[in-house]
Order: C-alpha cells, then sequence, then structure tokens
C-alpha cells in the first residue's frame, strides 16, 4: 500500500464492513471480542492509527473539548493553589467521561474574542474569572456554547456553581469583632483584570464586576460597616506582600489591629509583610484569608480563614458542563463554606 492507511483498508483485510471496524474502534459492545481483535490486528499490520480523531468529531457534532475560562493569566493560575485544585476537579471528572479540557487565557488575563469564536468547544466554564460584563460570554452565547459559571457570571441560561461568599466572610469578620477589634483593613482581590493596585473609592468600587470580590466585601462591611480597602492587581503572595506593607507600616496608633484578605495567597502575603516589619501576628495584627488553602509553605502557622470546598465545586462544574452538552438543563447550587480558627487571629494589641 502508498500513502496513509484507512479505514476501509483495516476492514477489508480483517474481512468486516466498515462500519463494524470503526464499533470495533469506538470500543462499541455490538462487536464480539474476536473480531475487535481481528481489526486491530490488521490495523497494527498496515500502521493504522485510529480513526481521525476531527473527522469523528464533524461526525458526531461535537469536538469532545470542555473550555475552561482562566481570568488571570496562567502564570498568576498555575501559582494560586486554590485555582490549581479547581481545575484539578474538573479534569477529574471529565477525564472519567473521556473529554479533554481546554484552558483559555491571554496575555492580559482574559481570553482573546477572536480564540473564543474559532476554538471548537462544546461547552465552556468560567472557572477562575466571573466578570460580569465578560465579552467572552457573550460570544460564547453568540455561538450557542452552554456556559457553566464558577461564582460568575449570573446570566440568563448559564448555570451557576456558587459558595456562600458573603455569610462566610461575615462569619469569619464576627469572629474578629468578638475578638475586640474595631479597627479593621481589608485587602481585595482585583476589582477589575486591569491592573490597578491601591485603595478603593467609590468610583472604583463600582466597577466591581466579579461577584466574589463584591460579596467578599460586603460580608466584611455586614459587620463592621464601611472599612478601607485595598485592591490588588492580582491574586498573588507579592501583591499581598505589597499590600500589606502600606497598610502596616504606619505608626500603631493608625496601624490596623486586623486585617481580612479575600484569598489565602493574599493573606501569605500579609503575613510575610509583618514579619519583615518585625510585627507580631496575631500579638500586634491579627491575619485572616479565605479559601482553606494548603499553604505548607507557612509551617506550623496556620491561617484563620474561610474554607471552601474548591474540588467539589471544580466537580459540580464539570458535571455540570457535561450534562448542558447532553441537552439537560442542571439546577443552579451553592455550597456552603465554613469558618477555621488558625494561630494568626487574637485579640488586638490593647485588649491584651
Amino acid at each position: 500500500m502508498s500513502g496513509r492507511p484507512t479505514l476501509a483498508a483495516v476492514a477489508a483485510l480483517a474481512g468486516v464492513s466498515p462500519s463494524t471496524a470503526s464499533l470495533a474502534f469506538s470500543g462499541s459492545p455490538r462487536v464480539t471480542v474476536a473480531t475487535r481483535e481481528r481489526v486491530l490486528t490488521a490495523a497494527a499490520e498496515l500502521g493504522y492509527a485510529g480513526p481521525d480523531p476531527i473527522a469523528a468529531s464533524l461526525r458526531r457534532g461535537r469536538s469532545g473539548v470542555i473550555g475552561a475560562v482562566v481570568g488571570e493569566r496562567l502564570l498568576y493560575a498555575f501559582r494560586d493553589p486554590v485555582a490549581i485544585q479547581l481545575l484539578d476537579g474538573i479534569t477529574e471528572v471529565l477525564g472519567a467521561e473521556g473529554l479533554g479540557l481546554l484552558l483559555l487565557a491571554g496575555d492580559t488575563g482574559r481570553p482573546s474574542i477572536e480564540q473564543i469564536t474559532r476554538i471548537p468547544l462544546d461547552a465552556a466554564i468560567f472557572a477562575t474569572c466571573g466578570l460580569e460584563d465578560d465579552p467572552a460570554l457573550e460570544a460564547l452565547r453568540a455561538r450557542g456554547v452552554p456556559v457553566v459559571a464558577v461564582e460568575g457570571p449570573v446570566a440568563e441560561g448559564v448555570t451557576l456553581v456558587d459558595i456562600d461568599d458573603r455569610g462566610g466572610t461575615a462569619d469569619l469578620a464576627r469572629h474578629l469583632h468578638g475578638l475586640g477589634h474595631r479597627r479593621v483593613e481589608a485587602i481585595a482581590m482585583p476589582l477589575r483584570l486591569d491592573g490597578t493596585r491601591g485603595p478603593v473609592d467609590a468610583a472604583r468600587r463600582s466597577r466591581a464586576h466579579y461577584r466574589d470580590v463584591r460579596h467578599r466585601m460586603e460580608g466584611v462591611e455586614d459587620v463592621f460597616g464601611p472599612v478601607p480597602i485595598f485592591e490588588t492587581a492580582s491574586n498573588a503572595v507579592a501583591e499581598g506582600t505589597t499590600a500589606g506593607r502600606i497598610l502596616l507600616d504606619v505608626p500603631a496608633h493608625r496601624r490596623p489591629t486586623a486585617v481580612i484578605a479575600q484569598s489565602d495567597v493574599l493573606a501569605a502575603g500579609v503575613l510575610q509583610a509583618a514579619a519583615d516589619l518585625g510585627l507580631d501576628v496575631p500579638g500586634d495584627v491579627s491575619v485572616a484569608g479565605f479559601d482553606g488553602a494548603d499553604l505548607h509553605w507557612l509551617g506550623a502557622t496556620r491561617l484563620t480563614t474561610v474554607v471552601q470546598p474548591t474540588e467539589v465545586k471544580g466537580r459540580a462544574a464539570a458535571q455540570a458542563a457535561i450534562a448542558l452538552v447532553a441537552g439537560e438543563r442542571p439546577a443552579d447550587v451553592v455550597f456552603p463554606v465554613s469558618l477555621r480558627i488558625g494561630t494568626t487571629s487574637g485579640p488586638p494589641p490593647s485588649a491584651m
């Protein structure tokens, strides 16, 4: 033979029809073990690797690929243990179904609309983002691609996999309030991915289109009322350290007695800033986070935080995507979170 071997050639050598050979490759129970072995032996003899997956996907009308929109550059996403755990939960479910996961990101932290419109996808999961005015969402919906949102965006026809961000943060704030803290400041994840870093004013806050960021701010305010909020440019340890230095490197009478960070990664940065400034945690300042991430590098330090079921959330998002592809309409789901008190929170200095 010359050229690339074909399924028809394999079928002829095995003495079966092309349709039977195709069923043998797909593992169909309609083909006997003996026939399947005969087809595979013929394929090996001819050097045939199997049906063209692109042609097969065109016949099915499906690509076998689920897209995951990542809100930040992959550089940051893969440094975030929560993002990794979420994606691991997604791939666990998709892998068991023989589906692939395609990460969609860009240099600015957002996939381009051109990328969104041309890549074949069976469904898309907004995994580590949730921007409510995201043009990628409209592009996907215009294509008729089913969408699952992890903590947002909220939109008609989009299945939401959510957690109680506001309630969990309020529980954390009540813990600190009960310890006697009144001078509290918050460190927020990006309100938008535009590189902004600094205090959040009313104008900036009106552009907070990430639901989790907004709800975690509201959870603090449910207990303490308005508090100073410092926005970071990305969800990274270094950003937490920068913010922590700005908040803590001030005279003691102006220094917050507690800092509430919107993620454990940011909180870890605040701990580093406190150590650099010679401040004791929690003696001089209490530090709290959100996520319940495995920050093994903290050693014996156990962060006070809100624990969320990240991997469960990822699995639920993948299951919802599979259901949407099958033509079902899965219900939205909200998972509870829980407060975990560690070694980084205690009474304010004046109360000790």
